[in-house]
C-alpha cells in the first residue's frame, strides 16, 4: 500500500468509507460459532461454515430463521432472536479479525491524507464494543450505525451522515461494500463504489452485477483500485 499510493498525491478522493461486516472486518467466525451454539442448544446438526459465512449479512432475524427454521410471526421466534444475541454478544470481537491488507491501507491513506470511516446497518450496542476489541492506526474519523438514521442502506442517509463527520462532499468519497444494498446506498449517494466480492456473497449472487464501479475479488486488490479510481 506504501508504495502504491505513494506514487499519486490525493486528487479528488478524501475519504474512504467501509462496510463492517464482510468487508473491513471478518466477523463470520464468530457468527458460525454462534449459529453451531444455538442449533446445538435444540439438538440440530451444524450447519456448512461456508453456508453460514454467505448469509452473515442478513441480520439477526434471518439467522434464526436459518438456525432453526422458524419465521418470525412465529411464537417464541423473539425469544431465540434475543439468545442469539445473547450468545454472540458473550463472544463479540473474540474471533473478528481485520481482512489481510487492511492495516496497511489505512496507513496508506493516512500517509496521503485521506480520512477513512464506517457505515455499517450493525446496530451500534455491537458495533461499538466490536470496534473496541480491534486496533486501528489511524482511528476512523467516522462511524454510523443503522440506528443512528432514519433509513438504513440501501438509503443514503448514513453515507450522507459519513460525509458530514468526515468533512467533505459524496463525490470525494469511495464506498467499498459486500452486498448489493451497499452498492446502491454509494450510487445514491453519488459516490464512487467498490464491490467487495471477497466478503458475504450469497451463492448465484454476482458482485458484477452490482454496478459498482469497481470489483475487489480479493482485500489486497483495494489499494490499486483505489489508486486507479483516484487518477
Amino acid at each position: 500500500m506504501a508504495t502504491l499510493m505513494g506514487r499519486t498525491q490525493s486528487r479528488w478522493l478524501k475519504a474512504v468509507v467501509f462496510d463492517l461486516d464482510g468487508t473491513l472486518l471478518d466477523t463470520a467466525p464468530e457468527f458460525i460459532t454462534v449459529l453451531h451454539q444455538l442449533r446445538e442448544e435444540h439438538n440440530l446438526e451444524r450447519l456448512p461454515e461456508d453456508f453460514i459465512r454467505s448469509k452473515v449479512s442478513h441480520g439477526a432475524r434471518a439467522l434464526v430463521t436459518l438456525s432453526l427454521g422458524m419465521q418470525p410471526e412465529e411464537e417464541g421466534f423473539e425469544e431465540k432472536r434475543l439468545r442469539l444475541l445473547e450468545i454472540y454478544s458473550s463472544i463479540l470481537g473474540t474471533a473478528t479479525r481485520p481482512y489481510d491488507g487492511i492495516h496497511e491501507l489505512l496507513l496508506g491513506l493516512a500517509r496521503e491524507g485521506i480520512a477513512w470511516g464506517i457505515s455499517t446497518n450493525k446496530p451500534s450496542v455491537y458495533t461499538y464494543p466490536l470496534l473496541a476489541t480491534q486496533t486501528f492506526n489511524p482511528a476512523p474519523t467516522s462511524v454510523v450505525c443503522a440506528d443512528q438514521v432514519s433509513n438504513p442502506k440501501p438509503h443514503p442517509e448514513a453515507l450522507y451522515l459519513n460525509c458530514k463527520q468526515l468533512g467533505c462532499e459524496p463525490r470525494e468519497v469511495i464506498y467499498i461494500g459486500d452486498h448489493l444494498r451497499d452498492i446502491e446506498a454509494g450510487r445514491a449517494a453519488g459516490m464512487c463504489t467498490i464491490a467487495a466480492a471477497y466478503g458475504y456473497i450469497e451463492a448465484g449472487d454476482n458482485p458484477a452485477d452490482w454496478g459498482a464501479d469497481a470489483i475487489a475479488h480479493e482485500p489486497c486488490e483495494l489499494a490499486r483500485i483505489i489508486v486507479d479510481l483516484n487518477s
